[in-house]
């Protein structure tokens, strides 16, 4: 384990630092890096997303997608804490927190989108950024694309639907260029060039490249952290109260899911390499989704924003700490699938 991943934690919690430092000095700079987007989906984020992405890349078989039902037992899991579980137990937190624990301390009217934006992540699984913890963890690169490849086709027909019921709403405008554009952006084209790299390379040297962008993937990390804190850091800085009270529920939600489905992954007695993926895709959130949808409901300054930005802070240094905690329990599970 190289110097960078060995005190990951560290690195992370000076670049969250650095994102709201740098975000305080440099608005206008932030500014202009967030105006550098495609349906929503910010391309700068998205090139330090691929320097993570693209060394996982160098591993994966598409073909492994048409062998989709082979080992159902980590699909199905990951599908019924994705579908079947983390929407309703989101809403109930969001319900709990912000009409009875926090009643008094947050506005009635904020309260209400809270609870409307923490319902629209939890109806987003993750797509991108779970290649990185699933790299982290040294999971199975072939069934992680599996994985988040069919919660992606599912996501397309369930999303609308799922959220209008927990919202109340009788229909959802799903904003489908920023889905679309989404898994273009974040899986077709890494993959795309992985696969292109896998055939233009002899495996020696394709290993040895894969070896070197280890660090690349750390960096990339690491950069993202500092424009999505850097993008808010005068949101942190104006209502920290608030910041803090969002992210009491998210991360019981985040660590609640997270021990519902590794705790079924090692019941089910799947292989690490499978089990650690599937609990980390729906414990993390595709906020580029949920924070369109938010923006376009209730609109870009409302407190339904706030909450999906609330969960993009959380995320990283939350998974940081599930990805630590999965490899210290590797033992739980066996190695290879039987």
């Amino acid at each position: 384990m190289g110097l960078f991943q060995r005190f990951l934690s560290i690195w992370v919690g000076l670049a969250i630092a650095a994102g709201v430092g740098l975000g305080l000095l440099f608005p206008s700079v932030f500014e202009l890096v967030a105006r550098f987007e495609l349906a929503r989906v910010n391309l700068v984020v998205a090139a330090l997303i691929w320097l993570m992405i693209y060394p996982m890349m160098l591993k994966v078989d598409p073909s492994c997608l048409a062998d989709v039902g082979e080992k159902p037992k980590g699909l199905a899991l990951t599908l019924v804490v994705n579908w079947l579980i983390k929407p309703f137990t989101m809403a109930a937190l969001g319900v709990l927190f912000f009409q009875h624990v926090f009643a008094g301390l947050v506005p009635t009217e904020d309260a209400s989108e809270i609870v409307a934006g923490m319902i629209l992540l939890g109806v987003a699984p993750c797509t991108a950024m779970v290649f990185v913890w699933s790299h982290l963890t040294d999971g199975d690169a072939n069934y992680t694309l599996v994985q988040v490849s069919v919660n992606d086709l599912i996501m397309v027909f369930a999303f609308a639907p799922i959220a209008g019921l927990l919202l109340g709403v009788t229909s959802i405008a799903v904003p489908w260029a920023t889905l679309v554009t989404s898994v273009v952006v974040f899986i077709v084209i890494p993959l795309a060039a992985g696969v292109a790299t896998q055939r233009a390379l002899p495996r020696e040297r394709l290993e040895r490249l894969g070896q070197r962008l280890k660090p690349t993937s750390i960096l990339g990390l690491l950069l993202t952290v500092v424009l999505l804190f850097g993008f808010q850091a005068e949101t942190i800085v104006a209502r920290p109260l608030l910041v803090a009270l969002i992210a009491v529920p998210l991360l019981l939600q985040s660590y609640g899911i997270f021990a519902i489905a590794y705790g079924a992954a090692r019941v089910l007695k799947l292989p690490f390499a499978v089990a650690a993926p599937a609990a980390m895709i729906g414990t993390s959130n595709f906020f580029e989704l949920a924070v369109a949808v938010a923006i376009s409901l209730f609109g870009l300054s409302s407190a339904a924003a706030l909450a999906t930005v609330v969960g993009v802070l959380i995320e990283v240094p939350v998974m940081l700490s599930l990805v630590a905690f999965a490899n210290r329990t590797k033992g739980w599970f066996p190695a290879a699938s039987a």
